[in-house]
């Protein structure tokens, strides 16, 4: 089996990016996230009655409403069903939300279709296989700092923290951050408008 080239990357970390990662960070309009292991630590608690429980960070639940905050769209893209991520969408104000689907990429394309982006506009976080063929698409790669080996070899950038754990807060912030979108929101939040 050929091998696949990996991705130029920098050391994982949310401190200062590459050129590379921030430039790719400054046309972001869209940030995808896959949820179980991504925004939460993949960790699922199956009750008696059939119903399941899930871990979400409430730092990355912040990001999440921060990005949207300054303008930039927020989805998750799920493998799996689960009443758990709708209720955690909805409570963040994500509408975006395609989750039991078969194909990530293919849903993927619908999405980017629909929003009319182009692949280096759209920031992915993803964990594990079943999010490799959306990473090698999107303009800006991510992955916790627990994704399996072969994610972490093609994210543009890695995190310090695991999923379910602070990686989704890094991303947002390191493209904020990239857009100048970071200060002005602290700002706000001190009272201080620009």
């Amino acid at each position: 089996m050929p091998r696949v080239p990996r991705r130029p990357r920098v050391p994982p970390g949310s401190g200062a990016p590459g050129a590379d990662v921030a430039a790719r960070a400054r046309r972001v309009k869209l940030i995808l996230f896959d949820v179980d292991g991504v925004l939460t630590d993949g960790t699922l608690l199956l009750h008696a009655d059939g119903s399941e429980s899930k871990r979400y960070d409430i730092k990355d639940g912040t990001g999440i409403v921060l990005a949207q905050r300054a303008g930039i769209r927020v989805g998750f893209l799920s493998a799996r069903l689960s009443a758990a991520t709708q209720q955690r969408a909805a409570q963040l104000g994500v509408t975006l939300v395609h989750q039991g689907i078969a194909s990530k990429l293919d849903t993927y394309d619908q999405i980017a279709d629909e929003l009319l982006l182009e692949d280096e506009d759209i920031a992915y976080m993803g964990d594990d296989i079943v999010d490799l063929a959306v990473m090698a698409r999107v303009g800006l790669a991510a992955a916790p700092a627990d994704a399996v080996d072969e994610a972490r070899a093609r994210a543009h950038w890695i995190s310090t923290r695991k999923g379910g754990r602070g990686a989704a807060r890094q991303l947002v912030e390191l493209i904020l951050r990239a857009q100048t979108l970071w200060e002005p929101l602290l700002l706000e939040y001190l009272g201080q408008h620009v």
